[in-house]
């Protein structure tokens, strides 16, 4: 069939990679050290590509080319999921960024355990630094973005925000960095259901919830979301 698809110019490649990270259906591998679209019935014809190229090499084309196959790539994103959670940490990593996915979620009605409270964190890493763009635990996952203090001043988390959540955590003002690009990726990538974000009352915890709010725009999907702000002595402030 004759589609529009992606061209890219071997002449004008410099290798840097940028497309290949940029596209998610996997289409685009760096082979010999230049871009090549290496499966173009991956090839969506959308161009995430194009806009991060910088020296040009991108372009459309209308040419023959196979059918779009959504369903082949879903297969092969699911694929590359399940490969990742099965990869140790490399050497010289950190091995506390390694993928764990948690049952904790799945005793929702067992709100204590021998007396005790129970984690409802259902995965791990939950820093929004380390964790990834796309993780088998992100799929139909309710997401919870949360202040990092929120924790510890609101001592119902758990039960209240956490369980049945996905849970990231973060702080922008000691992170030092803009959230909204990482959180895009994890909205615009995974099947995320509904966005809960909690924050403190202090000012600073606006820069969290404007990159998860710029972050929910930017992905282009209409998910539920809800903001709670917790007070600095532990109260909900709506």
């Amino acid at each position: 069939m004759i589609r529009k698809i992606i061209h890219i110019d071997e002449e004008k490649c410099n290798g840097c990679g940028l497309c290949a990270a940029a596209c998610h259906e996997g289409a685009i591998e760096m082979v010999d050290g230049k871009a090549k679209l290496v499966r173009e019935n991956f090839c969506d014809g959308f161009g995430d590509c194009l806009p991060g190229c910088p020296t040009g090499a991108i372009t459309f084309e209308e040419r023959e080319a196979p059918e779009y196959d959504q369903e082949a790539v879903k297969r092969a994103q699911e694929a590359k999921k399940t490969e990742a959670m099965k990869q140790e940490p490399s050497e010289g990593g950190c091995p506390g960024s390694r993928m764990m996915q948690f049952r904790q979620n799945e005793a929702e009605n067992a709100p204590v355990m021998m007396g005790k409270p129970v984690s409802r964190l259902a995965q791990w890493p939950c820093q929004i630094k380390l964790v990834p763009t796309q993780a088998p635990f992100f799929e139909g996952a309710k997401l919870l973005i949360a202040a990092d203090c929120t924790a510890y001043a609101y001592a119902n988390l758990h039960e209240d925000f956490m369980r049945g959540k996905v849970t990231l955590i973060g702080c922008p003002k000691l992170d030092d960095v803009d959230y909204t690009e990482k959180l895009t990726a994890v909205i615009r990538d995974n099947d995320i259901r509904s966005v809960t974000i909690v924050r403190m009352e202090v000012p600073c915890c606006g820069g969290l919830q404007r990159a998860a709010q710029n972050a929910l725009k930017a992905s282009g999907k209409f998910i539920p979301w809800q903001v709670v702000t917790i007070s600095r002595d532990g109260r909900l402030l709506d």
